[in-house]
């Protein structure tokens, strides 16, 4: 399903694996965890885990997309718990390659095309 943000971008509710690493401020490695997408754009992702993610927490993203993998810096702009143990935390995008970039609206397109 294609929903239509204030953003004025498009996510699409799609499922997708995905690494997230917690980094300080100096870009270390705090935490790591496993998680999944619940929705994607070209601008950010909702993020489902089981572990609480702060709000301006910056988290590094491995996320697989069908056969491709692309790694992203983003940011936490906001989590909610859904339900015991289970949060969903929306991920604004901060930094990636060209490469991921074209990755993920390829993604997005071939995913339009298909569903609509």
């Amino acid at each position: 399903m294609d929903i239509e943000e204030k953003r004025g971008c498009s996510r699409i509710e799609a499922i997708n694996l995905l690494n997230y690493v917690y980094l300080d401020e100096e870009g270390n490695e705090i935490l790591q965890g496993m998680g999944r997408t619940m929705n994607v754009s070209e601008k950010g992702i909702l993020l489902e885990t089981h572990h609480y993610v702060e709000q301006g927490q910056r988290l590094s993203l491995t996320i697989g997309l069908e056969e491709d993998m692309v790694d992203i810096l983003g940011k936490v702009v906001y989590t909610r718990q859904e339900r015991p143990s289970v949060y969903a935390a929306g991920i604004e995008f901060a930094e990636m390659d060209e490469s991921a970039r074209e990755i993920l609206k390829r993604y997005i397109e071939v995913f339009n095309r298909e569903h609509n």
